[in-house]
Order: structure tokens, then C-alpha cells, then sequence
């Protein structure tokens, strides 16, 4: 099966967050945003159940993407607000900031 370049995963956020951070997804900082495009991350989305978010955006080459969101001053700014809101913990500084699901099926 061909792969796309999309990557998905979830995180469960804290009851006590949970207002703050869908508050903070519905008017993200620019400066975030422009952070993610620069380095090359594309159609990013995020769908809400409850407490569990769904993440899932394209990139071409995700390593670098982390890679330079980890070294960005402005994301870890973002991180360090959102990453306690979030059931365990995220740094983009480890090998694996996320735990991506498999893609099991992709229709071109």
C-alpha cells in the first residue's frame, strides 16, 4: 500500500483544561501558526470527542518538521502553556514527541 505523508495520533486532555485548551485551539496564536508552516507542516486538524483530541496533519519530511518546532521559541512557549493540559506529556526534543497512529488505508 502506497503512504501518504499524513500523521495522526491523540491525546487525552485534563478535565480541568479542557475548556482553556479547546479555547486556546479556536484562536491559536499567529506566530504558532506561522511556526507550523514554516516547517512544512500542512493541513493540520484537530477533531474534539469529549476529552480526546484526534490530530492530524500532511508533512513531507516530519523529522525536520519536529526538529525545527523543537528549536522554535515561540512553540515552546505554546508547549509549555498546552503540554499540562495534556494526560502525559509532550516535548519535541525527544525522539518521538508523539506517538503516531499506523495508517492502515489511504485513497489518493
Amino acid at each position: 500500500m502506497e503512504q501518504s505523508h499524513k500523521y495522526a495520533w491523540t491525546w487525552t486532555i485534563k478535565e480541568e483544561y479542557l475548556d482553556e485548551y479547546v479555547q486556546l485551539h479556536m484562536n491559536p496564536w499567529p506566530e504558532v501558526l506561522e511556526e507550523h508552516s514554516k516547517a512544512g507542516i500542512k493541513n493540520y486538524s484537530i477533531f474534539q470527542n469529549g476529552h480526546q483530541f484526534f490530530y492530524c496533519f500532511e508533512c513531507d519530511d516530519v523529522e525536520a518538521a519536529f526538529d525545527y518546532i523543537a528549536k522554535s521559541e515561540t512553540c515552546q512557549q505554546w508547549n509549555a502553556l498546552t503540554s499540562k493540559m495534556v494526560e502525559g506529556s509532550f516535548d519535541f526534543n525527544e525522539d518521538e514527541p508523539i506517538k503516531p497512529m499506523r495508517e492502515v488505508f489511504y485513497l489518493k
